[in-house]
C-alpha cells in the first residue's frame, strides 16, 4: 500500500478533518461561529456582543480562517467576517442538534 497516492490523500483528507474538529472544540470559536450564523459582523461588533477583547477575537478568527472556517473581506477601513460556507454552518447546526436531542 506504499506506493498508493489514494491512501495518502486519504490520511490527509483525515487529519484535516481532525483539524477541522479541534476548531469547534474551543467555546470562545463556538461563541463567534454561533453569532456568525446570523451574518457578516466586524471585529468591533462581535467584540461587542460576544463581550470579548479585540485581540482575544482577532486571534480567534485568524485561526478560523486559516482553517477556512470564516472568510473575511474589506468594506473601506473595516474587515467583516462571515462563516465560509454552507458546509460551516451545517456542521455547528447539526452538533447543536446532537446536544439539545441528547
Amino acid at each position: 500500500m506504499e506506493g498508493d497516492g489514494s491512501y495518502v490523500t486519504e490520511r490527509e483528507n483525515l487529519r484535516d478533518t481532525v483539524r477541522l474538529f479541534k476548531i469547534f472544540s474551543d467555546e470562545t470559536r463556538l461563541r463567534i461561529i454561533d453569532l456568525l450564523m446570523d451574518g457578516e459582523y466586524c471585529v468591533q461588533d462581535i467584540c461587542e456582543k460576544l463581550d470579548m477583547q479585540q485581540s482575544t477575537v482577532s486571534h480567534q478568527l485568524r485561526l478560523l480562517r486559516d482553517e477556512n472556517v470564516v472568510r473575511r473581506r474589506r468594506s473601506g477601513k473595516k474587515v467583516i467576517y462571515a462563516l465560509k460556507d454552507l458546509h460551516v454552518k451545517t456542521i455547528y447546526q447539526m452538533a447543536r442538534s446532537h446536544v439539545e436531542e441528547c
